[in-house]
């Protein structure tokens, strides 16, 4: 319905055109929205305060003259048309035309609601890309329910979307956990301490005890050799970040080639961990990126940049002038001792992004990585990116509660709730749809309690739920032996339809809107806030109309419009990577 008032909307401004009304090259878009207050309509469009100034007259005045041209036009589907406010057109549309949604939908059914807007853009989503150093944590879990969500919604209007996972595997922190990893290894000879800053977990034993199973004692030198002539840990009032850099130290000299041994064990060990856990969550991608391949990005990021004037040299370190670019201050890509930066590498992978021929790439960051986006986006203007093709959205940390008492988490001492854990206390389906019901960007309390519920006050079991009962419906029906006639259905709500049946088909008319509106922003949020009010829509009718009656008019028709709900339930879930059961 939407597209038709656009056409008729069209098809006035182009009479006007060609009266001399409006200038022929009158620039202009005809938005078409639901209208929110049922007193103000179906429909409103805002085209008269568009096209007011080119007319040049009042929005209203010109209201009036298109008002007149569609109420001449005369289509059966429009009922009535007003003027409200300022020149706002508001469009009534006749009872039977509410319920041609319910055809389309039965019609094109999983394909309903997905459109071509997109037009097959190549967007890459780069999303929870935590650092394999340990199993994902609830907090991750986030990352991954919406980044996943965003890229099956962009996908279902139109765009290519590549979904892609940022291994960092070079750096600090990887060295951290190879040391880890070969201490724990240690500690199956000898007792030792632990490093205060070395990484704790359980999962960190596993992987040593497959180191030694596979290479027995070909990784074992003697404590004195280890441990001799460190510096002292923050326990013996040391510094533990000098302790743990010297640990990774000597680990190097005294491993040699075998220290890639200890370092690839633990990468691999976790990096497959986490691909199993987001697999089994629904998140899979089509590119794990390695930061350890960026060399030759890294080195042509920075000729480049060199090249554009703008690095200099201080104090040994080379920096870039983010400065001049809008970042608060100039940036460090290679420390005096030669080695090249985190950030370094970050211009390199982003470069290395738009060369690949992304149309938009979309970086789904923890909320503490607010400070990088300056920084990013003056690197790509400086290489003559354009930033605005870079959007970066922010997931705030999901707090886990048990009862009132507030998890903690720290992935370094191993005291953490895992989102493994997590999915197999809630399940996936609620842990997907609670994870994208508020907005990326605002703080979430995530409650166990809630997610487990069998109640109307848990969106995930409420939505289902309304699914399990149409199946269950048709289901009963099959016993009975009774045919499903949706034309006689459709034919007798065109007609004979109820102010209930009437709402909820209008409601169903939405959710293309909606879809887009969710895709295009990047907020499924919005989708599960249209499928929970859905859901709501329908107990209400359900529970007012006894679906199987003897009147088969009435019976087809009611079996009908729940075809269409059952239908859009069953989209709108799939997109958000949740199951729409048949029994509950």
């Amino acid at each position: 319905m939407k597209e038709l008032i656009s056409e008729l909307v069209q098809s006035i401004v182009s009479q006007l055109c060609t009266e001399k009304v409006l200038p022929e090259d009158v620039s202009y878009k005809i938005n078409i929205d639901t209208a929110k207050d049922k007193s103000h309509g179906d429909f409103a469009s805002n085209i008269s305060l568009v096209l007011a100034k080119q007319a040049k007259m009042p929005p209203r005045k010109l209201a009036e003259i298109i008002v007149a041209k569609l109420i001449e036009a005369e289509h059966e589907s429009i009922e009535k048309i007003e003027i409200a406010g300022p020149g706002f057109i508001n469009f009534f549309v006749s009872s039977a035309s509410n319920f041609t949604i319910i055809e389309s939908i039965l019609q094109q059914q999983a394909e309903f609601g997905r459109s071509d807007i997109g037009q097959s853009k190549k967007f890459q989503v780069e999303f929870v890309s935590a650092n394999p150093t340990g199993p994902l944590h609830v907090g991750h879990g986030r990352g991954a329910a919406y980044g996943a969500s965003v890229a099956d919604l962009l996908e279902a209007v139109g765009y290519d979307v590549t979904r892609e996972y940022y291994v960092n595997d070079a750096g600090r922190q990887m060295n951290i956990l190879a040391t880890s990893v070969w201490l724990r290894y240690l500690e199956t000879f000898y007792k030792l301490t632990f490093p205060v800053n070395g990484y704790k977990g359980d999962y960190v034993h596993d992987i040593a005890a497959s180191l030694k199973e596979k290479y027995g004692e070909q990784l074992k030198h003697d404590f004195d050799k280890v441990f001799t002539d460190l510096p002292k840990d923050e326990t013996e009032g040391g510094d533990k970040e000098l302790y743990i850099d010297a640990l990774i130290s000597r680990a190097k000299i005294l491993l040699g080639e075998n220290y890639t041994l200890a370092f690839d064990e633990g990468l691999n060990a976790i990096v497959d961990d986490i691909r199993d856990d987001l697999s089994g969550f629904g998140v899979d991608y089509q590119n794990w990126f390695s930061e350890a391949s960026l060399k030759e990005d890294i080195d042509k990021a920075l000729e480049k940049l060199d090249q554009g004037g703008h690095l200099f040299e201080e104090n040994g370190a080379i920096w870039f002038r983010s400065t001049a670019f809008g970042d608060d201050k100039d940036r460090v890509v290679k420390r005096d001792n030669g080695e090249t930066t985190y950030f370094a590498s970050d211009i390199a992978y982003h470069l290395n992004k738009f060369e690949r021929g992304f149309d938009k790439v979309i970086n789904i960051w923890g909320a503490d990585h607010h400070g990088y986006i300056p920084r990013v986006k003056a690197a790509l203007q400086a290489l003559d990116i354009n930033p605005e093709k870079l959007d970066v959205r922010l997931v705030q940390f999901a707090i886990l509660y048990r009862g009132k008492e507030r998890v903690q988490m720290s992935t370094r001492s191993g005291s953490f709730v895992t989102l493994r854990e997590l999915r197999e206390e809630v399940g996936n389906d609620a842990a997907r749809f609670f994870y994208v019901t508020r907005k990326a960007e605002q703080h979430m309390d995530f409650d166990l309690d809630l997610a487990k519920s069998e109640s109307k006050d848990n969106p995930v079991y409420y939505i289902q739920y309304a699914h399990a009962r149409i199946c269950s419906m048709l289901r009963k029906l099959k016993e009975m032996d009774l045919p499903i006639e949706t034309e006689q259905g459709l034919s007798y709500l065109s007609s004979n339809a109820s102010e209930a049946e009437v709402s909820l088909a209008k409601y169903l008319s939405v959710y293309p809107q909606q879809l887009e509106s969710a895709a295009t922003n990047l907020e499924p949020h919005v989708l599960t806030h249209y499928l929970r009010d859905l859901a709501s829509e329908f107990h209400t009718y359900y529970n007012s109309n006894k679906v199987l009656v003897d009147e088969a008019d009435i019976r087809n028709a009611r079996i009908t419009l729940n075809l269409a709900v059952k239908q859009i339930l069953q989209n709108g879930l799939k997109l958000l990577g949740v199951n729409a059961p048949e029994e509950m």
